[in-house]
């Protein structure tokens, strides 16, 4: 199925701390795929009576496309691949594209530590605040992820896959993470998650992240 316009809904949570939500907005900002937002400030009294009225579940991000309702980050992502196949989001190589979909598939399920130990916290320094061996263990498998990918991919484009792809997607909250506690980076997985940084849907998310006023 292959889409020219788009009446996407995309419901979100706080900008500043839902790591989830950040992944299929982020996808759908950098492929310019126009999107309507929701965004729904977590933690607070009525917000899983809100977050309901869109999903079952009652968690977020959701998407809204017409009947169909999509939740779940990497479903989303891959729910929008398919409807828009001419925007390539996976890499086009099938065994690239299969590589891409392991470690999307890795960050989805993995880094419990990590995510633990590190929450999402957009717009704060916390770069003071000390490491576990949990958290270490996927901090160094995050650094071999990102440096396999770039060094077997850099010919082709500056991103993990050489194209930016739903890859990129899935591991762009680390980024932030990585800086937010100042993880110190070296080689191809600090120019990885610079670039990251300074790409323009990730300065936008950030931008309205730090000028959110509910805070945890």
């Amino acid at each position: 199925m292959m889409k020219t316009m788009s009446d996407l809904t995309l419901v979100i949570g706080n900008k500043n701390y839902s790591s989830w939500s950040l992944r299929p907005w982020v996808l759908l900002r950098y492929f310019e795929i126009p999107f309507k937002e929701i965004l729904i400030p977590l933690r607070q009294a009525d917000s899983r009576e809100k977050v309901l009225q869109y999903s079952r579940l009652g968690k977020v991000p959701v998407l809204l496309d017409g009947k169909i309702t999509v939740w779940e980050s990497l479903a989303i992502c891959e729910y929008v691949a398919e409807i828009f196949p001419q925007k390539a989001l996976w890499p086009k190589d099938s065994a690239s594209r299969a590589r891409a979909r392991v470690v999307s598939g890795e960050m989805y399920s993995g880094f419990l530590g990590l995510r633990k130990q590190f929450p999402q916290n957009i717009s704060a320094d916390l770069s003071g605040k000390p490491s576990n061996e949990d958290a270490d263990r996927d901090i160094q498998r995050v650094v071999e992820i990102w440096e396999d990918c770039r060094r077997d991919f850099q010919n082709e484009g500056p991103f993990l896959f050489g194209a930016f792809s739903i890859a990129d997607a899935m591991y762009a909250p680390v980024v932030y993470r990585f800086k937010t506690y100042g993880i110190q980076l070296t080689g191809l997985a600090s120019e990885y998650k610079e670039m990251m940084l300074s790409l323009p849907a990730m300065k936008e998310w950030h931008v309205a992240a730090a000028k959110e006023e509910f805070s945890w």
